[in-house]
């Protein structure tokens, strides 16, 4: 599985020799890998749409999901914390300290253990309290629903921490398939349970699987591991270690700076408690999970190859003027693919949920809902990884305070407009607020960034940019036009069909104007990835026909 070396251009840039696997070639393997769990989560997530719709039964999971979810994330979830701070160190020191690499892994291991097996009893212990906390405005049918979950879910503060820590060890060594499909596991488990025990009723049947599919992703984990000497599962206490010292210097400013940041999530469900009905909370579930599907395969293709690269040239400083180049690209590149789809959540924003989820007990009028609150989470969507992408930055270069003081200010922002643009926009405002705030943030960590790193060519990129998103809206604009127009048609008396073929060919039209647009402001990194996909096309019907 693993390839040469190779050498790659940078687009905007000179030729560099790449790491020992090329960007594209693991920003391919990491997007199908995520790409194929992303579909697998789509499934269990509509699988759970039709079982329980927008019921009182799903808010409590979103509940009782907030802490373990967000733990599972920010320290389990790949680019997270956990797994930037272990790529950070093991790629700068992994190739000097072979030898010692499994044992400091093990010893970071036992540590983290030991204080996330506090955290999960703490949850435990105070399910009732945390429930209270996270959702003041529930019904007592969903807190004590809420709570009930919260229980059975406590271990994956726990569980998240290991899965972090392997995740961030088997990225350095350069194997992303695992990490990548790993989520796929968590997903089969839920879909397992709600198959074949579903139709029982059980209320907390969701966070059993999760729990379920946590301890198999950290399992699936263990044997590669051992194989390539990175540590086994076993109590180790050296934790004096310089290496022990160098990831906990710079895990614990990411922790608390990625921590704030879904603390914001925390702040959104606060208020959305406050929305009379017991629907709010579910939905916001439901858009979330439409926006963050894409922006999780996009985030590993760029980070995961990235994030290694920008540890490498950010070493000594040397490197830098490459540094330069590569932060220009990822930057560029991260815009790039997100401005299409950010475009078509806006602009299609109602079939897509009519097609992702209307089915069973999600009604059309929960369909209105979702949709309304995927619109202004699309808004967003641009901003959100490229906040992402400057905070990995950050981390390569050892500088996880930036971060932390920017999302610390972030999160008292984020009150103050979910509590405004509540109260003008209704339920829309509390995501409208999020894209508020992670477009703040984006200014924000891009001028400390200018300050520590000068010669970034940041106003070659707005002036490449400014056109991109104007040719975006334009595209966005006839999109949604064309769908307006086939809605009424009833083709063959299915809405359902209506909606899959009427999105379809807007989605076609948005995405050729988009692309068009791209190739006509001859944009670097467009003309690259253009070059290439012509490359890779031509190579494929080179084999096709010397087959035939």
């Amino acid at each position: 599985m693993e390839e040469s070396a190779t050498q790659e251009e940078i687009p905007g840039g000179s030729p560099s020799a790449g790491p020992s696997r090329s960007l594209v070639s693991v920003a391919g393997l990491v997007a199908g890998a995520t790409l194929l769990s992303k579909g697998i989560g789509f499934v269990r997530q509509a699988l759970i749409a039709a079982v329980y719709g927008s019921g009182p039964e799903y808010s409590a999971f979103g509940v009782a999901y907030i802490l373990p979810g967000f733990l599972l994330i920010l320290l389990g979830g790949i680019n997270g914390p956990f797994h930037s701070a272990i790529v950070s160190v093991l790629k700068k020191q992994r190739d000097r300290d072979r030898e010692d690499a499994a044992a400091w892994l093990e010893s970071i291991s036992t540590l983290v253990g030991c204080l996330l097996l506090l955290v999960s009893l703490g949850l435990w212990w105070g399910a009732d309290w945390v429930v209270r906390l996270n959702a003041p405005g529930a019904s007592p049918e969903v807190h004590a629903l809420a709570a009930a979950q919260l229980r059975i879910m406590a271990p994956l503060a726990l569980l998240s921490g290991w899965i972090g820590i392997g995740f961030g060890a088997l990225n350095a060594a350069e194997h992303y398939a695992l990490p990548a499909l790993s989520p796929l596991i968590s997903s089969l488990a839920v879909i397992g349970i709600l198959v074949t025990l579903g139709w029982t009723g059980i209320p907390t049947l969701l966070a059993w699987g999760v729990l379920i599919g946590a301890i198999a992703q950290w399992l699936a984990q263990i044997p590669l591991q051992m194989r390539l000497g990175l540590g086994r599962p076993r109590l180790r206490f050296e934790w004096g270690s310089p290496q022990v010292r160098a990831v906990g210097l710079l895990m614990l400013p990411a922790v608390i700076s990625s921590g704030m940041i879904h603390i914001n999530v925390y702040v959104d469900l606060f208020f959305a408690s406050f929305v009379p009905g017991d629907r709010t909370i579910g939905n916001l579930g439901y858009a979330q999970l439409l926006v963050q599907t894409p922006l999780g395969i996009l985030s590993n293709m760029v980070l995961v190859p990235l994030m290694p690269l920008y540890a490498q040239l950010a070493g000594d400083g040397s490197r830098w003027p490459e540094l330069r180049q590569r932060i220009r690209q990822g930057l560029m590149l991260t815009a790039i693919v997100t401005l299409p789809l950010s475009m078509l959540l806006v602009a299609l924003a109602e079939p897509i949920v009519q097609v992702a989820y209307q089915r069973g007990r999600f009604t059309p009028e929960v369909t209105q809902e979702v949709a309304a609150l995927l619109m202004a989470y699309g808004l967003g969507m641009t901003g959100y990884l490229l906040r992402d992408v400057l905070v990995r930055i950050f981390y390569a270069l050892e500088d996880g305070a930036t971060p932390l003081r920017i999302s610390s200010m972030a999160i008292g922002l984020n009150a103050l407009l979910d509590f405004l643009f509540l109260q003008a926009f209704g339920a829309p405002g509390i995501a409208l607020a999020t894209a508020g705030v992670n477009l703040i943030a984006v200014i924000g960590l891009g001028i400390r960034l200018h300050q520590r790193l000068p010669g970034i060519p940041w106003r070659e990129m707005g002036q490449a940019l400014l056109p991109l998103l104007g040719s975006t809206v334009l595209a966005g604009g006839l999109s949604h036009w064309l769908w307006r127009q086939m809605r009424p048609l009833e083709l063959l008396g299915s809405p359902l069909l209506t909606a899959v073929i009427g999105a379809g060919l807007a989605a076609g039209l948005g995405l050729s104007l988009f692309a068009a647009g791209a190739l006509y402001l001859r944009i670097p990194e467009v003309e690259w990835a253009a070059a290439r996909l012509r490359k890779r096309v031509g190579r494929w019907g080179s084999q096709w026909a010397s087959r035939n």
